[in-house]
């Protein structure tokens, strides 16, 4: 990922859109043929040649304080008389944009091999875990159960939008544009735009300005900041589930690893808490990308400075991020014994609904059911009582309206997990158009 946004990365897009534009040129027959096979044979084969004129292009830019007429004229120092032939009838954006747009993609193909991963390691880790029973929290308090398997398949269906999403955002940062000064191609033939994009694996903008629209971009750096909010929210749940208190998962630690520098018995979610910090970088970035939309008139340059920082700072961050959670729900460890007892420490209250639909259909009123499973369950919340079944079996009505087989039966634990082969086969049976 570092590689793509390496200034020689960026140098050798630069003159590669060049020679590609002399190339179509010449098809036109406004370029010497014998220029153009010229310029490609002292095209700089090696790093080291490349390094060179990126140095005499820096020099250069010292005087002339612009990128690319420093970047054309060291080129034509080192092709000699025929680098004339560069760069007819373009505009600096050309050349940008048109890079920016192969650097985009290039990241993006990266990402989206980084999501693969992560979603092959949630895939494996969801069926290892598909029946481990635990309670499930809404508002961090106990509700239903869940499985861990269950929990994992909605986060693996979460990144495959996710997927689905960069797919299509790199489908739409893929454009270049070759049509001069305010894209109207008065000095350039569109036939030019079209050869040196389909060179490059992209597609011509339809109709662009001096620049393209960065509404591609900014949806570019949106979806990269919906992603990093997800790897935030499994982030947040791996540490929530690594409190001492609940201690149901936990981060990898290896032999020799420490936890704090004063207490010598810590063991931290270190990896997640990075992980956060790192999505919240990645999503700083995508409100500046937004606001690299509304341009004056054909374009400004007040897009260039951000997109220097977030194109690079975006991508690299979020491919190290994704790695590194990869690595974290590979190794990470789980107590389905840990996740039993928390479920029974509330004596059974997770069946309360189910209670509560029995007294319904037994002919109780939906009021009157509530009151009576309510009555019963907050003895347990305050203390006065630990197991939820007996508290219900001493209230006649439901002795009555339900009997003790029939409480008992709300107790168990299969009933809450009975669905569970079937959201996975409609999660992990679905094809993924993309």
């Amino acid at each position: 990922m570092t590689r793509i946004w390496e200034p020689e990365t960026r140098f050798r897009y630069w003159l590669e859109i060049e020679i590609l534009a002399a190339e179509a040129q010449a098809k036109l027959g406004n370029v010497p043929a014998e220029a153009v096979k010229v310029i490609r044979s002292k095209e700089p084969k090696t790093s080291e040649e490349f390094q060179k004129i990126i140095a005499r292009a820096d020099e250069i830019e010292q005087q002339t304080k612009h990128d690319i007429i420093a970047f054309v004229s060291a080129c034509a120092e080192h092709i000699g008389p025929e680098a004339r032939f560069l760069h007819l009838g373009m505009t600096s954006s050309d050349v940008l944009d048109t890079a920016l747009a192969c650097q985009l993609r290039d990241a993006g193909v990266l990402l989206m091999q980084d999501l693969d991963r992560l979603m092959e390691v949630l895939q494996r880790r969801a069926y290892e875990h598909k029946n481990t029973v635990m309670i499930g929290r809404s508002h961090g308090i106990h509700a239903e159960p869940v499985t861990f398997g269950l929990k994992l398949a909605l986060y693996f269906d979460e990144f495959r939008r996710h997927r689905q999403r960069l797919y299509w955002a790199i489908h739409r940062i893929a454009v270049g544009k070759i049509s001069g000064a305010v894209g109207t191609f008065a000095n350039i033939e569109p036939s030019v735009e079209d050869y040196v994009c389909e060179k490059l694996g992209l597609k011509g903008e339809p109709c662009s300005s001096q620049i393209v629209s960065r509404d591609r971009h900014a949806e570019f750096f949106t979806t990269l900041a919906l992603i990093a909010s997800s790897m935030e929210k499994l982030a947040t749940e791996i540490r929530h589930l690594q409190r001492t208190e609940v201690y149901e998962a936990e981060e990898y630690f290896s032999p020799g690893q420490k936890g704090s520098s004063a207490m010598p018995h810590k063991r931290n979610p270190v990896l997640s808490e990075n992980i956060t910090g790192l999505a919240r970088l990645v999503r700083s970035m995508a409100v500046p990308a937004m606001e690299n939309v509304a341009l004056w008139h054909e374009r400004d340059i007040s897009h260039s400075s951000v997109e220097r920082n977030i194109g690079p700072d975006a991508t690299v961050t979020l491919d190290f991020a994704l790695n590194r959670l990869t690595g974290l729900m590979d190794k990470l460890l789980v107590y389905p014994e840990n996740m039993k007892r928390n479920m029974d420490r509330l004596g059974g209250l997770h069946n309360s609904q189910r209670v509560l639909l029995k007294l319904v259909s037994a002919g109780l009123s939906r009021e009157d059911a509530y009151a009576t499973v309510q009555t019963a369950a907050m003895k347990i919340w305050t203390g006065q009582a630990t197991s939820f079944r007996d508290e219900l079996l001493k209230n006649p009505q439901v002795r009555e309206k339900l009997g003790e087989a029939e409480v008992d039966s709300c107790f168990d634990i299969a009933y809450h997990i009975k669905h569970v082969e079937t959201i996975f086969r409609r999660v992990f049976e679905r094809r993924d158009p993309t």
